[in-house]
């Protein structure tokens, strides 16, 4: 790719000789333009469309990049990971090939607890050291915009460690980071299985606390039958609310507990994993406006049979976003490329929901979209240039990284 490098005024940036999927929505597909150009300023698309059509001031001395032809999406978007962890659980890779499901490994002492030990006995920094390199496996892959959750901390000091460390990945490396606080993720040694108690714990101290740092742009619990019950979460959430803080759930992953329509009735950003929600939760969601994320990492791994309702969700109009689930007990995934094509050989997702998934709709799963996400002028210059022939390409593959160049806020 040649760049001819002049005077920046304004931190002015131009690619040019381009193939565009901008991913906007209320145009037709991907929204291609065949021969395409971008033009940034300080960080900000101030132009992308057909480069015929572009005002010729954008072209007087800004840095130019021809694209040679190249196509040029939008930064991708990991919308749902716990990418700030300790060690891994192999061991439990191991027990599940001998044939214990999801729920007896989580019973037997391992599961989310085994990873709160390993979190708690780490430092900030290592916890930073050990996230990094997962981190740069999701940048490599056009990456610009990640979500982290906490969860593996269950008290006030580790749950702020985890989100710490979170917050220094950005500091550390050039991609926005988006935190989000798992308190109600399972339930710690220390609270001897009274479920109740720890809520109240999660709801009174430990989010009032995560809330008064800042550390936290939004709140996730796991409602299910194995971590918390709709009424659990709805006390996590009403606090949430009432600190400003809005809300994402782990819902209907291994059972119908109707969180999706817990979700919607709390305008939730997301509901994810859904494997198991039914048509009223879909129309809920529908309603609600809240994203419905889709997680094919971790039904790959724990083998699990029932596919989330996709069928529904397009009948419903609900919003699809497509996320690695990175953790390391049910998804040690770090590509969204494999991701999507996990979404569409598994569930059926198409090209161009693969793609939204992972750009539009996953920036709208963050609260992010209007400022990132689509190739359209006031959002983030976060671009990712490919080096394919078309963009199902990025789909249909498996192990293999066309990226040619990651841009984050014009840089």
């Amino acid at each position: 790719m040649a760049a001819q490098n002049k005077s920046r005024a304004g931190g002015l940036h131009l690619w040019r000789n381009a193939r565009l999927a901008t991913m906007a929505e209320g145009v037709a597909g991907l929204g291609i333009v065949d021969k395409g150009a971008i033009a940034a300023r300080d960080g900000l698309i101030v132009y992308a469309g057909p480069e015929a059509d572009m005002p010729s001031a954008l072209a007087q001395g800004a840095a130019t990049t021809d694209c040679e032809g190249r196509w040029v999406t939008p930064g991708l978007i990991d919308c749902h990971t716990h990418l700030v962890h300790a060690g891994n659980r192999a061991n439990e890779f191991e027990m599940r090939l001998a044939g214990a499901t999801y729920e007896e490994v989580a019973r037997a002492g391992g599961g989310i607890v085994s990873s709160v030990k390993s979190l708690r006995a780490a430092s900030e920094d290592e916890l930073v050291a050990q996230t990094l390199p997962r981190l740069d496996a999701l940048m490599a892959e056009g990456v610009t915009t990640v979500e982290v959750k906490s969860g593996y901390g269950l008290d006030l000091g580790n749950e702020r460690k985890s989100l710490r460390a979170a917050r220094q990945l950005d500091k550390q490396r050039p991609v926005t980071v988006r935190t989000t606080f798992l308190g109600a993720h399972a339930l710690p040694p220390e609270a001897k299985g009274d479920k109740d108690a720890f809520v109240d714990l999660v709801a009174n101290t430990i989010l009032p606390g995560i809330a008064a740092e800042g550390l936290a742009d939004a709140v996730d619990g796991f409602c299910e039958g194995i971590a918390f019950s709709p009424e659990q979460i709805a006390r996590v959430f009403d606090k949430a609310k009432a600190l400003g803080l809005p809300v994402k759930l782990h819902a209907d992953q291994l059972s119908n507990l109707h969180g999706a329509e817990l979700a919607a009735r709390y305008g939730a950003l997301s509901a994810d994993h859904l494997e198991y929600t039914d048509e009223a939760g879909a129309a809920a969601m529908a309603k609600a406006g809240t994203v419905a994320t889709i997680l094919p990492g971790a039904y790959y791994f724990i083998r699990e049979t029932r596919k989330p309702p996709v069928g529904l969700f397009r009948q419903h109009g609900v919003k699809m976003a497509v996320a690695t689930d990175n953790n390391p007990g049910t998804s040690p995934l770090t590509s969204l490329l494999l991701t999507m094509n996990m979404a569409a050989t598994l569930f059926g997702l198409t090209v161009e929901e693969c793609l939204a998934g992972t750009t539009r709709e996953a920036a709208r799963a963050l609260g992010l979209l209007g400022q990132t996400g689509t190739l359209e002028a006031g959002k983030s210059a976060d671009l990712a240039i490919w080096d394919i022939e078309r963009p199902a390409e990025l789909v249909y593959r498996m192990g293999f990284n066309p990226l040619h160049a990651r841009i984050w806020r014009g840089q």
